[in-house]
């Protein structure tokens, strides 16, 4: 009886969670709604868009980048290497957009070992302006890209972050990307921003020029192989907060393949272990698994059946999960709530996986992310 109480206790306690963390992330996110363009008055922007390679809807990211309609801001283009065929299409673009200041700047800045903040080193040094943008180049950016961002800042602000929300998958593992991205880790991530623990996200980030510029510039966010838990870091020891859009901004995925996806995904809770490991640490906690096994282990100690036991936990888990995404506009399809079993079902492996060293992939190269005194990452291969 003790084993069948504390074992229900236990999964309703973790369905109870899975849910309050439905409710405060939707308290803080809105659906998307247009804001109008300004009529002027409004300070200029610089937009820092570290780029390499070419994507399926690289072309379709470059337009939007371009087609922005607060009143003044700059694009800046940033690649490592001349010969990146990033190069060429970028090239293009400025050409097609006379209107809109933009540049492209090629070279690599090794100030650390995170090759994304050595790319955006020449981006944010060129930056005319005190508002600064560092915008991953698979964003898909809105018209109103820069208002959503702007609106988010306020008195005691030190950053804004949106995280992505996956869009236009092809294919089943492209809907599982679009799981974790969507209603798990953007979910959580509006949960513990409305409980007063704001983190960044490097996909958009708004800064004050002048603010980090007094702070160690671009270069304090080397203190973490992540910039953005540097950034988190970082801003919170100045007593500011780390704020989110309220709308979040889209990331079409296209097709995505298993390998990929545990590339990443493995990738990134490598990271939030070396950097969050106090927060890392409960994350097997989340998803359906643990719930569903100890649901499972007080039905059988109490004669319950089984089948129905695991039915109404998936239903408890996944029904608010699917409302989530139906009332923010995100992506759902048939496909999604098994998407969600399968993406639940790999997070015990991924957390595990935080946990050991070794190679991980980061754009096409072997990296090991260790401890030695600070977080590095070495490449390896």
């Amino acid at each position: 009886m003790e084993l069948t109480l504390a074992a229900a206790f236990a999964s309703s306690a973790l369905l109870f969670s899975n849910l309050a963390s439905i409710l405060l992330a939707s308290s803080r996110l809105k659906a998307r709604c247009a804001i109008p363009a300004p009529s002027g008055g409004l300070s200029p922007v610089s937009i820092v868009v570290p780029s390499r390679g070419v994507e399926p809807f690289t072309q379709e990211t470059l337009d939007r980048a371009f087609s922005l309609d607060w009143p003044r801001y700059e694009l800046i283009f940033c690649v490592a290497h001349a010969e990146d065929p990033v190069v060429k299409l970028i090239n293009a673009a400025i050409a097609r957009f006379p209107n809109v200041p933009a540049r492209l700047l090629v070279g690599d800045d090794r100030i650390s070992a995170n090759p994304k903040l050595n790319n955006c080193i020449k981006g944010w040094q060129a930056a005319r302006h005190d508002w600064v943008i560092l915008a991953d180049s698979n964003v898909l950016m809105p018209k109103d890209y820069v208002q959503h961002l702007m609106a988010a800042w306020g008195p005691d602000t030190g950053l804004v972050c949106s995280t992505p929300i996956g869009s236009r998958p092809n294919g089943f593992w492209a809907e599982v990307e679009c799981a974790f991205l969507n209603t798990l880790q953007a979910r959580w991530q509006y949960a513990g921003e409305a409980l007063g623990l704001g983190f960044a996200q490097g996909k958009s980030m708004l800064w004050n020029k002048p603010m980090l510029d007094a702070n160690g510039g671009i270069q304090a966010l080397a203190a973490e192989i992540a910039e953005d838990a540097a950034a988190t870091k970082l801003v919170n020891s100045l007593g500011l907060r780390v704020n989110l859009v309220a709308a979040p901004f889209e990331q079409p995925l296209g097709q995505r393949t298993l390998a990929e996806i545990w590339s990443r995904q493995a990738r990134w809770a490598r990271l939030r272990r070396v950097t969050f490991p106090l927060f890392f640490a409960p994350e097997i906690l989340t998803g359906v698994v643990v719930p569903l096994l100890l649901a499972l282990i007080a039905a059988a100690s109490a004669g319950v059946s089984l089948p129905t036991t695991a039915l109404c936990v998936l239903a408890i888990a996944y029904v608010p999960e699917c409302m989530l995404a139906w009332s923010k506009g995100w992506h759902l399809s048939p496909r999604s709530v098994t998407a969600m079993i399968v993406r639940d079902a790999m997070l015990p492996a991924i957390w595990a996986r935080g946990w050991l060293g070794g190679a991980v992939e980061w754009r096409g190269n072997a990296m090991t992310i260790r401890n030695s005194g600070m977080t590095e990452l070495e490449e390896i291969a």
